[in-house]
């Protein structure tokens, strides 16, 4: 799909931003998608197998030193002494088990010096060279088990497609109501974006979000809801179109850079979209209008800390009630598909199956006695 497409019969054109570094990143040329779990590495690969040979190559020299010290109690079949080139071959021949017997220990003490002390360097030197093998197939075992496992666990996740600063405010207020990370996985391109990820705990999968393969990776099939902050509209179509496609039932909730590209995105499957030039822009004009309601405006949109606008149910005490009636200010009531305001008369008396957007204290800020219990929002 180009800048301009299709939807439901209805031919839309998407405005794409000028200039995006980002933007650019994510055309490069695409890297293997895969899905990378989160885990602590002490040593990377390369650091793990410097030390691997740092430490064979000090038996190999400790066997060196051992033979040559010992040298007199050694007989060359060549010319019945043994230099220091000839320790070195004795000692290498005598590591990798290879003996070719040319060089052997006649002496009682040069024999006794092999069992005691040259055989135990052998063994460990095995060890060493044959343990680095070991490792490497150990660990692929180990992480296609813990996938297998992830894959099987996964259910009701966030998919947040785009590690950027939308995507990571997004994540920092969905962590903020008590999502886990193991519950949110991230989509990105960028091999390099997926790795600060998993530093941070988060699952997540290199690849182009707009294929169906890569957000099978991140089980979106299986996924509550879907969080689109890419950094180019026309991309954020495609996902939404990829997306629903693949999962029905999910909220998918998308951001766009031009107002004008909000529709296409509504009618590509997003159940909200949020256009970020013109939130912020609109910010801007309350703050200057009055700084003291765009600080509240921002409170009320950073979630954990001061004021925050939380979606509710109804509670059974409040069935009946108007909307002034209820303990919390109620802002708007979400009956059905209808968003009615608190001074709508059609919002009281307020019904079981309604839902409550409320502005409340948040529970970081609350004393210990006063902080309600954990509550589902879904």
């Amino acid at each position: 799909m180009g800048p301009g497409a299709a939807v439901d019969g209805r031919a839309f054109h998407v405005k794409l931003p000028g200039h995006d570094a980002m933007a650019r990143r994510a055309d490069e040329k695409a890297l293997p998608t895969r899905v990378l779990l989160p885990r602590r590495v002490v040593d990377g690969p390369a650091r793990q197998v410097a030390k691997r040979l740092l430490m064979a190559l000090l038996v190999l020299a400790v066997t060196v030193l051992i033979v040559w010290m010992d040298r007199e109690g050694y007989h060359d079949a060549a010319d019945d002494k043994v230099d220091l080139l000839d320790a070195v071959y004795y000692a290498t021949v005598t590591l990798s088990t290879t003996g070719y017997g040319d060089i052997t220990p006649y002496g009682d003490g040069a024999r006794l010096t092999n069992v005691l002390l040259v055989t135990p360097l052998r063994v460990l030197f095995l060890i060493i060279l044959v343990g680095t093998t070991l490792e490497v197939l150990t660990e692929r075992t180990r992480e296609d088990f813990r996938l297998k496992r992830w894959r099987t666990n996964l259910r009701d996740h966030t998919v947040v497609v785009g590690f950027g600063t939308k995507g990571r405010s997004a994540i920092q207020t969905l962590r903020a109501t008590g999502l886990k990370k193991e519950q949110i996985v991230i989509v990105d391109p960028a091999s390099k974006v997926i790795e600060v990820a998993n530093a941070e705990g988060f699952v997540g999968v290199i690849g182009d979000a707009t294929r169906s393969d890569v957000l099978l990776r991140a089980e979106l099939q299986k996924a509550r809801q879907i969080i689109i902050a890419t950094q180019r509209d026309d991309t954020a179509v495609l996902v939404a179109l990829t997306a629903r496609q693949l999962n029905r039932g999910a909220k998918i909730v998308a951001a766009v850079r031009e107002e004008e590209n909000a529709p296409l995105l509504r009618q590509s499957g997003a159940d909200a979209v949020i256009t970020s030039a013109s939130a912020a822009g609109r910010l801007l004009g309350l703050s200057v209008l009055s700084p003291s309601a765009g600080t509240v405006m921002e409170d009320l949109i950073q979630q954990g800390s001061g004021l925050d606008l939380v979606e509710r149910p109804v509670i059974k005490a409040e069935v009946g009630k108007s909307v002034r009636e209820t303990d919390d200010l109620v802002v708007s009531v979400l009956r059905g598909h209808r968003l009615l305001g608190y001074d709508d008369p059609a919002a009281s008396p307020l019904q079981l199956t309604d839902r409550l957007i409320t502005i409340v204290r948040a529970v970081n800020d609350l004393p210990p006695d006063k902080q309600p219990p954990t509550m589902s929002r879904s």
